[in-house]
C-alpha cells in the first residue's frame, strides 16, 4: 500500500491531502514513484481531465512499473524524467508558459513535493491552486543545520550527514525555503554518545 498516515506533529511539518480533480483551463501534475497511483485515481474520477494535463513523472526505484499505464492515460503531454533534479529547467519552462487557471497536483515522496512546491510558489502560482498528496516512501530530505548540506532519502534516526559526517537527529521541523527537514547533532554535549539508529516511524 502506497499511502501512509503521518502522526500528528509540530506546526511546521507539512500536511498532505488527497488529490481531487478541479475545474481549470490546464492541469500540471508532478509525481514520482508510487505517486503515479494518485494520478490514476484522478483520471478514473474525471476522464476528461487528462486531455488538458501535462504530467511530469520520475520513476525513481519503481522502474517501468507505472510507465505503460501512465501512457494509457492519454495526457496532453507526458514527460518521463530521469530525476526531479535533472528536470527542474523543464519545470521552470512549463511554469513560465503557464496561464491563469492552471491547477497543480503534486504527489509522491516528500522530497519531490517540497522541491516542486518551492519552484511553483517562486513562479507566482497561488497556493490555492496547488494540491499535494503523499504516496510511497517516507524517506526524508534532510538539511544539516551545522554545515547546511542536504542528505536525500533519510530513513533512519539518527543518520550521518553525507557532507560533514556528523550524526544528526531527525527533527520534524521543516524549512520551506530549503524544502527539507532539519537535522541537529545528537552528541554535541556528550561526544561519542550516539544512540543506535532506528527506522523512521517504526
Amino acid at each position: 500500500m502506497s499511502k501512509f498516515k503521518f502522526p500528528n506533529s509540530i506546526i511546521s511539518r507539512p500536511v498532505y491531502g488527497v488529490l481531487k480533480p478541479r475545474n481549470g483551463k490546464s492541469h500540471l501534475m508532478i509525481a514520482d514513484a508510487e505517486g503515479a497511483e494518485a494520478l490514476f485515481e484522478i483520471a478514473a474520477s474525471n476522464t476528461a481531465i487528462m486531455a488538458k494535463s501535462h504530467i511530469l513523472y520520475f520513476p525513481k526505484n519503481t522502474g517501468q512499473s507505472y510507465i505503460k499505464k501512465l501512457e494509457k492515460l492519454n495526457a496532453a503531454q507526458l514527460y518521463i524524467g530521469p530525476s526531479y533534479e535533472a528536470s527542474v529547467s523543464r519545470l521552470r519552462r512549463v511554469l513560465e508558459d503557464a496561464h491563469v487557471g492552471l491547477q497543480v497536483y503534486l504527489t509522491g515522496t516528500e522530497s519531490l513535493i517540497g522541491q516542486a512546491m518551492q519552484e511553483i510558489v517562486a513562479a507566482g502560482i497561488p497556493h490555492t491552486a496547488i494540491q499535494t498528496e503523499h504516496r510511497g516512501s517516507v524517506a526524508r530530505r534532510m538539511q544539516c543545520v551545522h554545515c547546511k548540506g542536504i542528505t536525500e532519502d533519510v530513513v533512519t534516526d539518527p543518520f550521518v550527514c553525507s557532507h560533514c559526517g556528523l550524526h544528526l537527529f531527525v527533527r520534524d521541523h521543516y524549512s520551506r525555503r530549503h524544502a527539507a527537514f532539519q537535522g541537529v547533532c545528537v552528541d554535541a554535549e556528550n561526544p561519542g554518545d550516539i544512540p543506535d539508529p532506528v527506522e523512521l516511524y517504526s
